[in-house]
């Protein structure tokens, strides 16, 4: 029996997965990092601390089996985030994370100098905050001495590759977030390069997901306990990691995150393109195909924010009995009716992306009255979250990208409550499955692929994910949705207007 790694490389901690070529965890460990904010609106990491958890966390994870038997390595990561190296491969500044919002004024200028048609022909999205060319061209105007030193810019997954297997790699899946690939065609983007000006030297040959991209070192076996030559595949962007990790990995499938942010991911064999920009359409970690994904941005953070700040007793007594507060927050919610007793809650506390992209907006409860109760606030909070995942779903639906069957994953995906609210508001069946491992399985199987071990991308699944759990929409319960679904998606454009005066005041 051979083992698979796979290295989910986080954004506050990394995780290291053994896994059988079955599937089956054999060993886990993480180790965590923190984030430093020099500035309101900023978010940066020491990309050391990242090996440093990387190699803690293969240690932990080989130590007492016979490494020999491991047959390769996957990584996943936060993607996104700028990472400059000097000619020695030295860190140059801390690396610009993927939730850094400094560049503005960079996402402005890619947009005059590209054109926003002609961006969205080519890279398949607008130019946002989030994603790495903004980032580079912020370094290039305000820190000239750090940008002209670097040699190398790589995302923070494959800073760890690099310095396990001396590769300046990475994969299609985490380079379509830099903004500077061409989506179509899976390759570095040549004129996006000349118009913004970064030279094509400064980045790594671009792989295929499975693809073995390098070996482990000598040296990184020894502080690992990796055998040296242990190949190490392209590996995968954290969702695109997931979606192998889930089995959503062929035309029909999609999976639903219910985390701090949302996530409608959608599998699809063509590349689909919204000319608005609402969605992201990025190369997947299956080769030649591609993914769609509408993002929410305060879903599982919005159920928090409320248990933080209002459930201090279900917190107090889940303390006590020694279970999760969440189970509370469920109980109570289910005690409130669909619909909240004509209660509706909008899940902007942090602006929103898809389908609004209006960082302006805020949450609001719409049809608060004296009757309401904190179950029914509870529930209205978890169904307004289900409400902006399914405005995804229909953007995903107007652009030709039609789920069959929708996976559950996340934290949130771990409700039974939640599952049955989006099984029922999205109509249509909502799975989960045995692993919770996610991203570290779906690198790993992308790891299989490399070694040999499976075939295909799809072959792994099949061998290696399974069914836990199905649940089944009740067209009933769908109808009674759909009436307070359809009032949600019309007050924000009622309030579009006030948000903005809001945000001047």
């Amino acid at each position: 029996m051979k083992y698979l790694i796979g290295i989910d490389l986080g954004t506050s901690g990394t995780k290291t997965v053994l896994f059988d070529e079955n599937g089956n965890t054999i060993k886990s460990h993480m180790v965590e990092y923190p984030m430093y904010q020099p500035q309101n609106g900023w978010a940066e990491q020491d990309p050391r601390d990242w090996y440093n958890a990387a190699v803690q966390t293969l240690r932990a994870v080989t130590d007492g089996i016979d490494a020999s038997d491991i047959a390769g390595i996957g990584i996943s990561g936060q993607m996104h985030s700028l990472v400059m190296l000097d000619e020695n491969n030295d860190v140059i500044r801390p690396a610009i994370l993927w939730c850094d919002g400094r560049t503005a004024q960079e996402c402005k200028e890619i947009t005059d100098k590209v054109g926003y048609d002609r961006l969205i022909a080519i890279t398949a999205n607008p130019a946002l905050t989030g994603f790495t060319a903004s980032k580079i061209l912020w370094v290039r105007k305000h820190e000239p001495e750090n940008y002209a030193r670097c040699r190398h810019i790589m995302l923070a997954k494959d800073y760890v590759r690099l310095m396990l297997t001396g590769a300046y790699a990475t994969d299609v899946s985490d380079a379509s977030g830099m903004q500077l690939l061409d989506i179509k065609n899976r390759c570095w983007s040549e004129e996006i390069l000349e118009k913004l000006d970064i030279d094509p030297l400064l980045l790594n040959k671009v792989y295929e997901s499975p693809d073995i991209t390098g070996y482990v070192t000598s040296a990184a076996s020894k502080l690992t306990g990796v055998p040296a030559g242990t190949p190490v595949v392209g590996g995968a962007g954290d969702n695109a990691a997931a979606a192998v990790g889930t089995g959503v990995v062929t035309e029909g499938k999609a999976f639903t995150t219910i985390g701090t942010s949302g996530v409608v991911f959608a599998h699809t064999n063509e590349m689909h393109v919204d000319p608005k920009g609402r969605v992201h359409t990025f190369c997947c970690a299956v080769p030649g195909q591609w993914h769609v994904m509408g993002v929410t941005l305060a879903a599982g953070q919005s159920l928090k924010w409320f248990r933080d700040n209002f459930c201090a007793e279900e917190i107090a007594t889940a303390k006590t009995m020694g279970v999760d507060p969440y189970y509370f927050t469920d109980k109570e919610a289910e005690q409130s009716p669909i619909g909240c007793n004509k209660l509706i809650y909008m899940p902007y506390l942090m602006g929103e992306r898809t389908p609004h992209l209006d960082p302006d907006c805020r949450g609001a409860f719409i049809g608060l009255s004296a009757m309401h109760t904190k179950r029914d606030m509870t529930r209205a909070v978890m169904e307004g979250v289900v409400y902006s995942l399914r405005d995804c779903c229909e953007i995903l639906k107007g652009m030709g990208v039609a789920s069959e069957q929708m996976a559950a994953c996340g934290g949130g995906g771990s409700s039974p409550l939640w599952r049955t609210m989006l099984s029922d508001t999205y109509n249509m069946d909502v799975t989960t499955v045995t692993s919770k491992e996610g991203p570290a399985l779906g690198a790993a199987i992308l790891a299989g692929v490399g070694a040999g071990i499976y075939p295909s991308v799809q072959e792994g699944c099949k061998r290696v994910i399974k069914i836990k759990t199905m649940q089944k929409p009740d067209l009933a319960k769908h109808e009674e949705y759909e009436k307070y679904y359809n009032i949600y998606t019309k007050l924000y454009t009622a309030l579009k207007d006030e948000y903005k005066a809001l945000a001047k005041l």
